[in-house]
């Protein structure tokens, strides 16, 4: 089986609110009802923590052999110790989740908003210590980095130089209809609000889009990245793309929607058709 064009799925692989009407199958096993549907996971469990290697080989045999994780860099690294002293920890975190094997997708790093222009350097060392063999991709939340001055051409650069992925997230459409209900007043609150900058770095950009509870709103921004993708795609890259909500309930039908979008492009295969005993969503 070819690689896919692109690669999609969400922040997560297990939501109460998915599988009495979206997701058939094993409840017990909902990696393996996911992955029926989907390709990958944004992964941000490791943020928090680093998963046992027990875990970690259930996950891998709880996939089909085209389906890929991507996971979030520990906290540890990236917020409290501002990319110093990173070797142990890094190394670390890379070993564990290198027990996917070929399963493991992209390696993704999100920095905090005070991480600016002044710290490049250090993120430049901490580039050159990643191993050698993996996707990676870096979000940044500086407001300097999305001015197209010279600290966004710098980032942009050194990203590029280091054959790194600058990830986009993309919270417009949330921010552009702040309605006034519980879960999407605390994500307005958890989210950035910053521009636009889809940026290809390196051969596989990567995309955060979280939309409103109304799912409608987000239908121009849909078709916006449905042609970015195409434009990644005929350039030679792999897109990755993720998809939010506020409670991320609604989150699967707003991958469908954008699928859908996507399958209007001759030839495009967003991932294998899931059997009909996976009982995927698509």
């Amino acid at each position: 089986m070819p690689d896919p064009d692109y690669y999609i799925g969400l922040p997560q692989w297990n939501h109460p609110a998915w599988h009495e009407h979206l997701f058939a199958g094993d409840d017990a096993r909902p990696l393996a009802s996911y992955a029926g549907s989907f390709n990958s996971v944004e992964g941000n469990t490791t943020f928090y923590g680093l998963p046992s290697a027990d875990a970690v080989q259930r996950w891998k045999e709880e996939t089909g052999p085209d389906f890929r994780f991507c996971f979030k860099f520990p906290s540890e690294l990236s917020h409290q110790n501002g990319l110093h002293h990173s070797d142990a920890d890094l190394l670390a975190f890379v070993r564990r989740l290198a027990l996917l094997e070929d399963k493991l997708g992209m390696l993704w790093l999100q920095l905090p908003a005070a991480f600016g222009p002044a710290q490049l350097q250090q993120l430049a060392q901490f580039l050159m210590q990643l191993p050698a063999g993996f996707r990676y991709a870096v979000e940044v939340r500086h407001p300097a980095f999305f001015e197209r001055g010279d600290a966004d051409k710098q980032l942009t650069d050194l990203l590029a130089q280091a054959g790194v992925n600058r990830l986009a997230f993309d919270t417009r459409v949330l921010f552009g209809h702040p309605a006034s209900d519980r879960v999407t007043r605390e994500a307005l609150k958890a989210k950035p609000k910053l521009p636009l900058r889809p940026v290809a770095t390196a051969g596989n950009p990567m995309l955060r889009f979280i939309a409103p509870l109304d799912l409608q709103l987000a239908d121009a921004a849909l078709d916006y990245w449905a042609q970015r993708a195409t434009k990644w795609i005929g350039e030679g890259r792999t897109p990755w793309l993720f998809f939010h909500t506020p409670d991320n309930a609604r989150a699967p039908l707003l991958a469908q929607r954008f699928a859908e979008k996507m399958s209007g492009y001759r030839g495009f295969r967003p991932w294998p058709e899931p059997s009909q005993a996976q009982g995927g969503l698509f």
